[in-house]
């Protein structure tokens, strides 16, 4: 049996060689026997709907992913994949901006798989002031944002932290999604140069801190401003659009940063510089 390009077999072969497993430890994982496996990869035996899920449920394949090993194996995908302004989301978007609004005067963000602004609480903007329209016109790609000479990287204290942070994190949500895309972005940030400004910024700005987490450490009006991040998902999504969701909440790291943010966010906008 020869097997097409793409087959639901390849899929699941690449999926597991991702997850670094053999197909003895999947095969023990999911309950089928090895050579059962080994067919089913091979294309000698065609996967059953309910052994695709099994599978991709053990291989932790994202939703969308799912969705086109099942439409590979000649089954309709289960997971819908509604855009998050349609009106069936709406209780999701008000689940989101609760948690967003409820960070304040503290940002908060979510994103989507490629990491583009969704929607965000004020503190964000009051951040993102001084960022050249263009990155922040359309689509906003907070990434970009975080490490474009032009965006907030003259301002990143601790720099050379924070790039090479984003790198791994980057690094590894492209070795989990296999996501041609995220490739592309970390590609593109790689090529950023550092920023005049940055390259005299202490390189020990996070001392601190490091034992724990890196944190993003902005210059301000206000003096310098210290978060630590929190990521939020939803832990049960059925639904592609929503399982690609997260939430980056930025904590104060220092009284003065909690103390500096309150007075930003109550100042009235016509008396900020």
């Amino acid at each position: 049996m020869l097997k097409e390009p793409n087959s639901a077999g390849d899929l699941l072969r690449d999926w597991r060689q991702r997850r670094r497993l053999s197909q003895l430890a999947l095969a023990v994982d999911a309950d089928i026997s090895q050579r059962h496996l080994s067919f089913l990869e091979s294309g000698r035996s065609l996967p059953s709907r309910d052994m695709v899920l099994r599978l991709t449920e053990h291989l932790d394949v994202p939703l969308r992913e799912r969705n086109a090993i099942l439409v590979a194996a000649g089954f309709a995908p289960i997971y819908r994949a509604r855009p998050l302004d349609s009106p069936e989301l709406a209780g999701a978007r008000a689940v989101i901006q609760r948690i967003l609004d409820g960070h304040d005067p503290h940002p908060a963000l979510a994103v989507d798989r490629h990491w583009t602004m969704l929607a965000a609480n004020r503190a964000v903007g009051l951040l993102l002031a001084g960022v050249a329209d263009h990155l922040v016109a359309g689509p906003v790609n907070v990434l970009r944002v975080s490490l474009h000479p032009e965006g907030l990287a003259s301002r990143v204290v601790n720099f050379s932290e924070w790039r090479s942070h984003i790198f791994k994190r980057l690094s590894h949500e492209i070795d989990v999604s296999a996501d041609p895309q995220l490739a592309a972005l970390l590609d593109e940030l790689k090529s950023y140069p550092v920023p005049y400004e940055a390259r005299g910024l202490r390189k020990a700005a996070s001392v601190g801190h490091a034992d724990i987490a890196v944190p993003l450490i902005l210059t301000s009006e206000a003096g310098p401003l210290s978060f630590l991040s929190t990521t939020t998902v939803f832990g049960t999504a059925t639904e592609v659009t929503l399982s690609e969701v997260t939430i980056e909440a930025f904590f104060p790291a220092d009284a003065d940063t909690s103390r500096a943010m309150a007075d930003m966010a109550a100042t009235p906008a016509s008396e900020r510089l």
